[in-house]
Parts: structure tokens; sequence; C-alpha cells
């Protein structure tokens, strides 16, 4: 049995974990993830992580950067917060995201809005097709309701409280957790208002990729969507890779696809024309 007890114990206990591996966890460094996404070269790895059920990760990436979510099992929900990292006060603006793009359901050639009209990310590849802007975050009120516990550090926490953790590693706060976009599970709207929650479980390695256009902090946490009504904890493991890559070109189908995302996209350059 391990003496942890002993500072010379701790430290031979500690020293023997090197080089342990299991499937949730990050990979040190990036440039060893295998297998990596087609054309894409070690030496341009950032991150590569696995997130596990209930976990949750955060990442700054820079401009260009490409970020492929993959639910591993086709059970994953995926909250994601995204803040401008160099003024985090910059932040998604669900609600401008959907209202000047015409369409209330997100995927490939749709894009993120800021709070100041700027594109944080654009959707370049969705094999998914249910996302939901709609319905926002789980919170501990809404597990503990469900599963009897919902507190952040039990069998069952919410995708609110993983946020806080999270935000706070770069000073932010619980008033900074703005209405977050969550992938790999829908939302419906009806005729008469009503939601229809597409939860799944559906099939393994749907992937959703997307384009960093602005230098960004993504904050992501892997908690059952508010809507599922399974009395299970149920969400499973989700990859994330990202890779460098250049900067959106003039000519790219998502930027000149409408005034409206051209004009979104003019304020990003206009926001690092320095």
């Amino acid at each position: 049995m391990s003496q942890t007890k002993d500072p010379y114990g701790a430290q031979a206990h500690a020293r023997a974990q090197g080089g342990t591996s299991v499937e949730a966890m990050p990979i040190l460094p990036a440039s060893a993830a295998s297998p990596l996404p087609s054309q894409v070269h070690a030496q341009n790895m950032v991150w590569a992580e696995t997130i596990a059920a209930g976990g949750y990760a955060s990442k700054q990436i820079n401009r260009g950067t490409h970020l492929q979510l993959t639910d591993l099992y086709g059970d994953a929900c995926v909250s994601m917060l995204v803040f401008n990292a160099e003024r985090p006060v910059e932040r998604l603006n669900i609600a401008d995201t959907l209202k000047i793009q015409w369409n209330g359901y997100l995927g490939e050639g749709r894009f993120l809005l800021s709070d100041m009209g700027r594109v944080l990310m654009s959707i370049i590849e969705d094999t998914a097709g249910t996302h939901d802007a709609f319905c926002g975050a789980s919170n501990a009120a809404s597990n503990t309701a469900r599963y009897g516990d919902g507190g952040n550090y039990g069998p069952h926490p919410s995708a609110r409280d993983r946020f806080a953790i999270a935000v706070a590693k770069y000073g932010l706060g619980r008033k900074d957790i703005h209405p977050c976009l969550n992938l790999f599970k829908g939302a419906y709207i009806e005729a008469d208002g009503s939601v229809t929650p597409q939860i799944g479980p559906f099939a393994p390695n749907r992937k959703v990729t997307l384009r960093a256009e602005m230098d960004l902090i993504v904050v992501l946490a892997n908690t059952p969507h508010v809507l599922d009504t399974r009395s299970d904890y149920a969400v499973s493991p989700v990859q994330c890779l990202a890779w460098k890559g250049p900067v959106t070109p003039e000519d790219d189908p998502i930027r000149t696809g409408t005034p409206e995302a051209l004009r979104a996209f003019l304020n990003v350059e206009d926001y690092y024309a320095r």
C-alpha cells in the first residue's frame, strides 16, 4: 500500500502515475494525439482532450484555429460559452446569432455572433444536425429535481456549475455565464410554441467543426441536456481536437453568404485593424 502520508512515499506514488493513460484526459503535448483529422499535421495541433461525462474543459485559442468536437458514443451534450480572449466583456450572444441569420437552427454554414456584432466562430462542418440554441444550461436545481443531487462535486453536476469552475480560471464569475449553445442535443420549436427535445442517443462519432474568427476563450461542459427526461445521468464522453489554421479568406462562403454575415466579418477585421 502506498504510504502517501510520508512525503517521500507521496512523491513515489505521484511519480508512479507517470505515463498513465485513461480515455478522459488532456493529451500533452497535443501533437501526440492519434489519430489526427485528415490533412492535419501534428505540429499544428494546439488542443487534444477527451471530456468525461459530467466534465468540463476550457482553452484560449487564436484566430484561424479549428475546433473539432466528436460525440464518441452518441450521447454527449456539449454546452458551450465563447468569449473574446482579449476583452471577455464581449461574448457569445445567442439571440443575435439567430436573429442576424434569420434562422433558429444552427449547423454547417452558420456562425456564432458576439454581443458587439462580430463573428466569433463559424461552423464549417456538422454531421450531427441536432443542436439547441433555445434551452440554455442545466443548473443545480434542475439536476436535483431530476437526479436527487445536483451539487457541483456530487455525481450529477450541472452545466452551469461546471461553467462556474471553468470561467473562474480566467478571472470571470457567475455573472459572466451567458446563455450557451448546446451541441449534439437538439430542441425543435413546434408551431404552437412548444419545445420538442431531440435527445437521442444517436449514432456514435458525429462531429462538429468550428473555426475561430477571433482570439477566443472557449468553455465546454459535457452534462445531460436540461430537457433530458431520463432518470439516469446519461451523457457520454466527447473528444476535442484543435489545430492552427489560416484566417478566413475574403471569398469564404460563410462570410459572403448574406449581407449580414459580411458586415459581421467586416466588424472583426475592423477590430484587428491596428
